[in-house]
């Protein structure tokens, strides 16, 4: 059997008293958009969404070094190293989410190895976002300096 699949959101815990300025910092700095927002089972759950881009934020209680068999209960925040969002104009991108105050952690690097460049940026978190300019380079696009 061959799996088809395709992506449907992210999901971020942090802790209650977090959740309002995480909404606030994807809202005022990368453009989301609250879908829903809904308490269920003792969490609060926000879906914020841009475009074809969904992100799960997930507000409830901490059990840290939960047993991987329990990862549904789980509110552990170091599970997510990073997740990559697209977008059209890397070095645009950076640039705006520099005058925004946006820590950039690393790049714009060129990638040669898979055709893309791509840079990092931090939440208020500090959850690691990766931003990454998809290309067809080496094989007749455009690198970077």
């Amino acid at each position: 059997m061959t799996f088809r699949f395709s992506h449907d959101h992210v999901g971020i815990t942090v802790t209650p008293d977090d959740l309002d300025t995480t909404i606030e910092w994807y809202s005022g700095n990368l453009g989301f958009t609250v879908d829903q927002k809904f308490e269920s089972h003792g969490t609060t759950f926000v879906y914020l969404v841009a475009g074809d881009v969904k992100i799960e934020l997930l507000a409830g209680a901490s059990n840290p070094g939960m047993p991987v068999s329990n990862v549904l209960t789980s509110m552990d925040p170091e599970r997510l190293h990073h997740f990559c969002l697209a977008v059209q104009d890397l070095d645009a991108a950076v640039s705006q989410l520099r005058e925004r105050d946006v820590q950039v952690i690393g790049g714009p690097m060129d990638i040669p190895e898979i055709g893309q460049r791509i840079a990092f940026v931090a939440d208020n978190l500090g959850t690691i976002i990766e931003l990454t300019e998809p290309g067809t380079w080496p094989n007749g696009g455009r690198a970077h300096a």
